[in-house]
């Protein structure tokens, strides 16, 4: 019983010290998402590769989606989902892909809504921080979007700190 009380009054003196009425979060900005779209576009067309780039903000939300004209159909709401799965896991999908494959515990994954645990997500990240994330869909093989992703991101380093 005493125990009981003792973690009661720590939760009740901690809880105040742990919440936040406002919270500042960095996340990508509408414009660079455009040019960001562009380049990832433009990076895969480079290499013969008709795609679609999705790129969301932190959070997931779509803010730019740039199709070449050649592209499936398809390939805008793969860009989608694929962006949006790494901007909500904080990671590239390639990995999340690698994982569920290797364990069965984790291939739940793939059903969560709008995930797309498959390679060509990508996190945007300012510093140490994921603000938005990149999604490339219609390459032979999501390792070829997800280059396409990165040689853009390249190309916005310095913009990106």
């Amino acid at each position: 019983m005493k125990t009981i009380i003792s973690a009661a009054a720590i939760a009740c003196f901690a809880l105040p010290v742990m919440a936040q009425d406002i919270v500042e979060l960095r996340s990508l900005g509408t414009g660079l998402a455009v040019e960001i779209a562009t380049a990832t576009v433009a990076a895969c067309a480079a290499d013969g590769h008709n795609v679609a780039a999705a790129v969301t903000d932190r959070a997931g939300i779509l803010l730019a989606l740039v199709r070449a004209e050649a592209a499936g159909n398809h390939t805008a709401t793969a860009a989608t989902a694929k962006a949006y799965t790494s901007a909500a896991s904080r990671s590239p999908t390639s990995g999340m892909a690698k994982t569920a494959a290797e364990n069965p515990g984790v291939a739940g994954l793939a059903d969560i809504p709008g995930f797309l645990v498959l390679a060509g997500g990508v996190p945007v990240r300012a510093g140490d921080q994921v603000i938005g994330a990149v999604g490339v869909g219609g390459a032979p093989g999501g390792h070829l979007d997800e280059a396409c992703a990165n040689k853009a991101l390249d190309q916005f380093a310095d913009r990106l700190k």
